[in-house]
């Protein structure tokens, strides 16, 4: 653009110019230093801070829409205010008072964990609450939250199906290729020398095998593999055993590994992983009770008998007998040579759809467990189970979670760092709140203040308050105030020697 005209330059800027932009830079300071005084004095109003102002100069917040104005003035009809107390007129027109979120925690620790709360749950804690005149809008809410940091609260209480782990997928499903192994005994009196059980169990088909031993030694174990499982059902691909020195030693792991056989070990704090093999030492336990004579030194004998009655019962879990599975056909029992009856061979499928829906409606049941690294964790103590004692906690810990395993175990921490793997069945979140820490709240009342003109800083007529900090009012301060022995004339459990001493000495 060309500009043929001389422009002069006005240079000139009169006085009261430059003091109208002064001024006016200086309101918007003062503005945005009042913004932030207000900002950081709403944030430390109680929640009924509007109601009390409305109450008292008839004014309500500006920035209410035309929804939120009318639901606060219907809202507003059942309070009372009598300085310098708020009130809540409830549904049974009894009017309690309203507290601050500052005075939550103390009186949820005097309704809930002092001597005359009980440890009880939200509802009855929240009833307490109520009962004692007071109220806030999240009372259930916060109870709720409240109890479930209960330190008390979270060592009681035991292990339901509920908190059992999700069931996972059978990998192995070809028969023989999982077996389980342990020892039943020792046996009193003993039959022709033998005091021990040896038991193996095909995880698939449920199909048993047992000999009769003197001794649980290694000895036994490398000839029912090398006499009997070897050459009657070839090579597994898995055994599982408990952590016997019977199954953990050289001699057998050498044998293992000649064969490629992967051996897992049962952890003794969760037994049920060799769970398929004890529920075949209750039954065949169970059959000899039943069977042997007056003496009972005749169980060795009335064994195989026992494996035989076992073997052509009805298993469950996969709708036939283990004989059937096996061999295709059910066994012909001396019965049916005696009445002569049909023999009758029935070719059932496996339906895996059945399963899924028998897994999918035991996990709708339980209480899902999310653990991660790094999570606190409380353990169920089984000793308290087998040897319980009066008010003891069930409960040991808490521990952190070092690894989260698949299949649902876990490897845990102790007060020393050493680590060791339970199942996640055993365990439950431990969310905080250390036994130490107490909550003590003076019970006696603050000293009258007006709420309008200390918390907005609007004038009350016809009276003025003196103001006085709420911290200032209710302070509060941390206090850091078997061997088992089976009887004469009966038979042991089959379990007994899973009983472990629970990790911490609880």
């Amino acid at each position: 653009m060309r500009v043929e005209d001389i422009v002069h330059i006005n240079d000139s800027m009169p006085e009261e110019e430059l003091m109208a932009i002064k001024i006016l830079k200086e309101n918007f300071d003062e503005k945005v230093r009042l913004e932030e005084v207000k900002a950081l004095r709403d944030e430390n109003l109680p929640w009924y801070a509007d109601i009390v102002n409305f109450m008292v100069s008839r004014e309500f917040p500006s920035n209410f829409d035309a929804y939120k104005r009318k639901k606060f003035f219907k809202d507003a009809r059942h309070y009372y205010w009598d300085e310098p107390y708020l009130y809540k007129r409830g549904p049974n027109s009894i009017y309690r008072r309203c507290i601050a979120e500052e005075d939550v925690q103390g009186v949820l620790e005097q309704c809930h964990g002092s001597a005359y709360g009980g440890h009880f749950a939200t509802f009855k804690t929240a009833t307490k609450v109520l009962q004692s005149g007071l109220w806030w809008p999240t009372l259930f809410k916060d109870a709720a939250s409240y109890i479930a940091k209960c330190d008390a609260c979270q060592r009681k209480g035991g292990i339901t199906k509920r908190d059992e782990m999700p069931l996972n997928p059978i990998l192995e499903v070809e028969i023989f290729d999982v077996w389980g192994i342990d020892f039943m005994g020792p046996f009193k009196p003993s039959s022709n020398g033998h005091n021990y059980i040896l038991v193996a169990v095909d995880y698939v088909s449920k199909w048993i095998e047992a000999i009769p031993c003197p001794a649980c030694d290694a000895k036994v174990v490398i000839k029912l593999f090398r006499t009997i499982i070897f050459p009657r059902y070839g090579i597994p691909r898995v055994v599982i055993s408990d952590g016997g020195s019977h199954f953990i030693n050289k001699v057998f792991e050498k044998l293992m590994k000649s064969y490629r056989v992967k051996h897992k070990v049962a952890t003794p704090y969760h037994p049920q992983t060799s769970g398929q093999v004890e529920v075949s030492n209750r039954h065949i336990k169970a059959i000899l009770e039943k069977t042997v004579s007056f003496t009972r030194k005749d169980w060795s004998t009335r064994l195989d008998e026992a494996l035989w009655a076992y073997r052509t019962a009805y298993k469950t879990p996969i709708g036939r007998s283990p004989f059937n599975l096996l061999f295709g056909k059910d066994c012909h029992l001396p019965v049916e040579v005696e009445y002569k009856a049909l023999w009758a061979v029935k070719m059932l499928n496996f339906d895996i759809k059945a399963a899924q829906e028998r897994r999918a409606a035991h996990d709708k049941l339980i209480r899902l467990k999310d653990f991660k690294v790094g999570d606190s964790v409380l353990l169920f103590n089984s000793k308290l189970v087998l040897f319980p004692g009066k008010l003891r906690s069930k409960w040991s810990g808490p521990f952190k979670i070092h690894e989260v395993l698949p299949y649902g175990s876990l490897t845990l921490l102790n007060q020393e760092g050493k680590e060791f793997t339970v199942n996640g069945h055993r365990c439950k979140p431990y969310l905080g709140m250390t036994p130490t820490e107490e909550i003590i709240t003076p019970l006696q009342d603050p000293t009258p203040l007006s709420l309008a003109g200390t918390w907005l800083g609007k004038e009350r007529q016809p009276t003025r308050g003196t103001t006085r900090s709420s911290q200032e009012q209710a302070r509060s301060s941390d206090v850091n105030p078997a061997e088992w022995s089976v009887p004469d004339g009966r038979l042991p459990s089959p379990d007994h020697d899973l009983a472990s001493h629970i990790f911490g000495g609880h």
